[in-house]
């Protein structure tokens, strides 16, 4: 595995570590794990069903701050 670094704000940070004390996870790390591999089945499987020309606009659009 690979270590990096980010910044979350301090909420984000407060609700996982109340994951982590539930028991619904041993660590941070681990409900980071999850949270990511999550993200990228859905976002993988949604690009998935797009045609490729429906694929490149949607990218760029979807993730275009506002």
């Amino acid at each position: 595995m690979k270590v990096i670094t980010f910044k979350i704000p301090k909420a984000y940070l407060d609700e996982l570590d109340g994951l982590v004390k539930a028991g619904l996870f041993p660590s941070r790390s681990e409900a980071i794990r999850v949270a990511v591999r999550d993200l990228l089945q859905r976002e993988l499987w949604a690009m998935r069903s797009l045609k490729p020309s429906e694929l490149e606009a949607g990218a760029r659009s979807r993730w275009r701050k506002a």
